[in-house]
Order: C-alpha cells, then sequence, then structure tokens
C-alpha cells in the first residue's frame, strides 16, 4: 500500500489574528478564541493534545508541553474570505482580487431574465441569512410559486424553494440555467449558484442539507488535485469539496450525508478502502449550521463532538498516512452580521517525524504542497511550501 494523505477542512473555524482584517470590516473576530469565551471555556481534550491551544489561546484549551502533532497558523493570501478561495488556495489557485459580490441584490436586467428564462417570478433578491429570508418569504413563495432569490458577504446566486411548491428537479434546472448565465458565458459574475431546497409549514420551515447542490467555477488551471489524479493516484472528495473544484481533479464523491458525523465516517471508510491518494473532506456544519446562524453554542457543541472523533481517525492513520486538519476562513459566531470573518486558520499535521511548531504559514497553499511532496508526487512549480521540509 502507498502513502495516502487526509485533508479535513472545518468550515469557518478560524483562530483570529488576519492582519487584514480590518480591510475586511472584521476587526477583533476570532471564532475559536471568541466561541470558547461566549461558552465558558471549550473541553476538547484531543485537539489539546495534537496542539490546538498551542496555536491559539482558546479557554478550556490551554497549550500542552509535548503536542503530538506539528501545529501553526495559516495566512491567506487570496483576496476573499469565501469557501472557494480557501480551498482553491490549499490546493494552488491563489485569487488576486475577489470575485463581485452584491450588496443591493442582483441587477434587475438578470432578475429578468431569469425569470423569463424560468418562468417563474423572484422575489426577495438581496443579501440575508437563507433561515431567515425563508422563513420571511416561504408563504409568499407558497402562494404564488415565486424563486426566493438571495445572496451574502460571498459571491453567490442562491435560489431557494419550497418542494411541495417547486420540484426538486425544477430547482436544479433553474440552477443551472443562472450557472450558465452567470459563470457560463462571457465573463464570471458569482462564484457558485447554490440550489437551497426546503420543506415543511411556516415557523417549521427546513431546508434540505441532502438535496442542496452547488454549481462552481471549473479551476482555471492545474491545481494539486490535478497533479495526484495524473499521477495514479486516488482523490476522495467529501462533502461539498466536488462541488468547489466543479468535480476537476477528483476521482470518487462521497457526500457524506447529512451531517459532520457522517462525513468522518465517509473519511474513514475511504481511508479504508483507499491504496494511495489523498481523502480531502469539509465539514459544513461549523459554517452552515453555527456560524452564519451566530450559535456559538451550537459551535462549541460541534467541536466538542468533532473532538471524541479524533482518536478513531488517529487510530485508523498507519505508519505512511497523514492527517492535515485545518479550516478556510473564519466564521465567528460572536461577530455582528452573518458573514464570513476574515481571520487566520490552525494548522495540525500528525504524520512521521517530530512534532514541532510551525508558525505563521503565509499562505494557505502550504497545505497542497505538503500532500504532494508527502504522495510523492511533482509540484514545485505551484505556490505553496512543504511545511515538513
Amino acid at each position: 500500500m502507498g502513502r495516502r494523505a487526509v485533508i479535513l477542512v472545518l468550515d469557518g473555524v478560524g483562530a483570529g489574528g488576519a492582519p487584514d482584517a480590518a480591510r475586511f470590516g472584521d476587526e477583533g473576530s476570532n471564532t475559536l478564541g471568541n466561541t470558547a469565551l461566549q461558552v465558558g471555556g471549550l473541553k476538547l481534550p484531543n485537539l489539546r493534545a495534537l496542539g490546538l491551544g498551542n496555536v491559539v489561546e482558546i479557554e478550556g484549551v490551554p497549550p500542552v508541553s509535548e503536542p503530538r502533532a506539528c501545529y501553526g497558523l495559516m495566512q491567506e493570501r487570496s483576496a476573499a474570505k469565501a469557501t472557494l478561495a480557501g480551498h482553491w488556495e490549499m490546493m494552488g489557485i491563489i485569487l488576486e482580487s475577489g470575485l463581485p459580490t452584491y450588496p443591493d441584490g442582483f441587477p434587475d436586467s438578470f432578475v429578468s431574465r431569469f425569470e423569463e428564462e424560468t418562468g417563474r417570478k423572484v422575489i426577495g433578491n438581496r443579501p440575508a441569512s437563507g433561515t431567515q429570508i425563508i422563513e420571511e418569504l416561504g408563504a409568499e413563495q407558497e402562494e404564488f410559486g415565486a424563486w426566493i432569490v438571495y445572496t451574502s458577504a460571498d459571491s453567490v446566486f442562491q435560489v431557494a424553494a419550497h418542494t411541495g411548491v417547486i420540484p426538486l428537479k425544477e430547482l436544479y434546472e433553474a440552477c443551472e440555467r443562472a450557472h450558465e448565465m452567470l459563470i457560463g458565458e462571457d465573463e464570471i459574475l458569482v462564484e457558485r449558484v447554490i440550489a437551497r431546497p426546503y420543506h415543511g409549514e411556516r415557523g417549521a420551515y427546513e431546508r434540505e442539507h441532502e438535496n442542496r447542490h452547488d454549481y462552481g467555477i471549473t479551476p482555471p488551471r492545474e491545481t494539486y488535485l490535478d497533479r495526484i489524479q495524473k499521477s495514479g493516484r486516488e482523490v476522495v472528495a467529501i462533502g461539498k469539496i466536488r462541488d468547489i473544484f466543479d468535480g476537476r481533479g477528483i476521482t470518487e464523491h462521497l457526500p457524506g450525508q447529512p451531517d459532520d458525523a457522517a462525513k468522518i465516517d465517509a473519511v474513514l471508510k475511504a481511508h479504508a478502502q483507499v491504496e494511495s491518494g489523498l481523502i480531502f473532506a469539509n465539514l459544513v456544519d461549523f459554517d452552515a449550521k453555527y456560524g452564519h446562524r451566530r450559535d456559538p453554542e451550537g459551535m462549541a457543541a460541534n467541536l466538542e463532538r468533532f473532538d471524541t472523533r479524533i482518536p478513531e481517525l488517529l487510530d485508523a492513520l498507519a505508519s505512511e498516512d497523514l492527517l492535515i486538519i485545518t479550516a478556510d476562513h473564519g466564521n465567528d459566531p460572536t461577530y455582528p452580521g452573518t458573514d464570513h470573518t476574515r481571520e487566520r486558520v490552525p494548522l495540525l499535521v500528525v504524520g512521521n517525524g517530530e512534532p514541532h511548531d510551525l508558525g505563521v504559514r503565509d499562505s494557505f497553499s502550504d497545505v497542497g504542497a505538503t500532500v504532494v511532496a508527502w504522495l510523492g508526487v511533482d509540484g514545485n512549480d505551484l505556490p505553496g511550501e512543504d511545511v515538513l521540509r
């Protein structure tokens, strides 16, 4: 059996301290630190043993003298605080300028065209929390059959539809058309189009996370994923990784539904089957269920649930395996608003060699560079440095 690498991205679990946070309006944000303060301390004995408390001050998670992992922080170079930008940078694509956002909603000309091509009117069309706008406009959608369209501080076009009113197939078809209009024609106007189905009654609407679908941009050039795939090794995407890279460089996709626990199960399943290559997982609940909803208690509980799975993950590792735990941006649940926050992210690396302080890395691309070096794949012409070198 050849070498394997596992990357676990705790979506939105930042560690504060981004030097350019003020430029993004996020000065003082710190997902881990502020969450811990809000709940009176976190109980993360396994992450603490790896060295998480050595990375950033976290109430309840003090530093240890002999961490089991290499530990450090990463600073994002891309001009964004978005999921796509963070993951792309990990795999060697740095976005020098952010994609356009729509703080006033999408232009009337585009909305009119979308309405004409889908045969339904649009309501909403403004930045909003998904759960809030569904609760606010769900009854109107049920009465008139209109699309609920909304965006956020990210470059996204989101379409929510009650599946008892608009069939799931029709929602997907509408989002595919929007994807062609916003991404597939003359220029890229959004990072992602997202189908957001939901069901239920007013006051108790529930989003169908298992039926969410993201329509993203194809990476414009080779990534570390492409290099691994072309070398004949496997690249297993778990959660929304496939959508983030539009399927490029991926050999297998495991959805890992309905929650982060199921995604960890999928990681362990893939690890038992992959002979050589990368298992790349995004644990989205931190971001979608707790960060955006500004729920520090939920964020803390999910961190503690994740912590209980660390022993299983470590026990599964063979001597030729590498485990990287990190994040793609911040989403401080104690911060004003409902959007991502510009933060540095934690970096924990478990593999061969003596654990040591990795310092503050100047790019997320060090993740991809470390993985290809570990697997023996050429990636010297892509951004990033092997943190274990």
